[in-house]
């Protein structure tokens, strides 16, 4: 998916959300598990209650791996069923993959071709060898992580190196390694007030913002620090609070209720 086609779908339906698929079965609603599949089935029915309210998904592999072959099977399933049935909206697989070259070159063919996702979440940790493989696919994008929302960002992102906190040596230095055009950083809702000197070393990269909700992130904060005027430049997601905004059988119409509410605020920045 190429970046005019991802603002055009954010102006069209007026949103930025995401809605990150991190299937718990310990947290699925219990009618569920006697599908033959529970987590794929409980994927399906959030995303057909979520699709005219987001732009985009994200599965976290993590919850898909806990569960061996079959968690990898329902991911697959999930996955094929976004591209069927919701092809322009946006497919993030969330797996904070990196390792050197040839390890992350097959890091990348596994996500882009046998998976199909539009992007993967990289780690720069290893260097420019281990984020440039996933730049080779066309429309196909690397999500650096750059400034994360959780708490141990505070142990290397926020310290002093070369003069300069380390999180901003990371987001000029790998700004190098692709354009924005294939390159997406990740930039944590719960880090909103440092938003406007991220955006000075970023002019025009989109961010993907977890950290909204449950964590604590504002929405009204990152819009005003992180938006680009006529690119947007943000997409915000949002997971347990939407997809597990009820543990019944209303499971999805409650999730449903949730992207909407987020999209319609979403929609008085845009």
């Amino acid at each position: 998916m190429t970046r005019v086609e991802i603002i055009q779908e954010i102006k069209q339906k007026k949103t930025f959300l995401c809605v990150g698929l991190d299937p718990d079965v310990d947290k699925l609603p219990k009618h569920l598990l006697e599908e033959d599949d529970p987590i794929y089935e409980f994927n399906r029915q959030i995303i057909d209650a979520t699709a005219d309210y987001c732009m985009a998904y994200k599965p976290n592999t993590a919850f898909y791996e806990a569960y061996g072959v079959s968690g990898i099977t329902s991911l697959e399933k999930t996955i094929k069923y976004i591209k069927q049935y919701y092809p322009k909206h946006f497919l993030i697989a969330d797996a904070k993959r990196g390792d050197i070259g040839n390890t992350s070159a097959m890091y990348a063919k596994a996500f882009f071709n046998r998976l199909n996702a539009d992007a993967i979440t990289v780690a720069p940790y290893m260097g420019s060898d281990s984020v440039k493989p996933f730049l080779q696919f066309e429309n196909k994008w690397a999500i650096v992580l750059g400034l994360t929302s959780n708490e141990g960002a505070n142990d290397f992102q926020l310290d002093m190196g070369k003069n300069e906190l380390l999180y901003k040596h990371v987001l000029r230095t790998s700004s190098q390694w692709g354009t924005p055009n294939n390159m997406m950083y990740v930039i944590g809702a719960t880090k909103a007030e440092m938003l406007t000197e991220v955006r000075a070393i970023l002019p025009t990269h989109f961010f993907l913002v977890p950290g909204v909700g449950t964590q604590g992130g504002s929405l009204s904060d990152v819009c005003k620090y992180g938006l680009i005027k006529d690119d947007i430049g943000i997409i915000v997601n949002s997971s347990r609070d939407i997809i597990y905004a009820s543990s019944g059988e209303d499971f999805a119409d409650a999730a449903a209720l949730k992207a909407k509410t987020i999209s319609n605020d979403m929609s008085h920045y845009l």
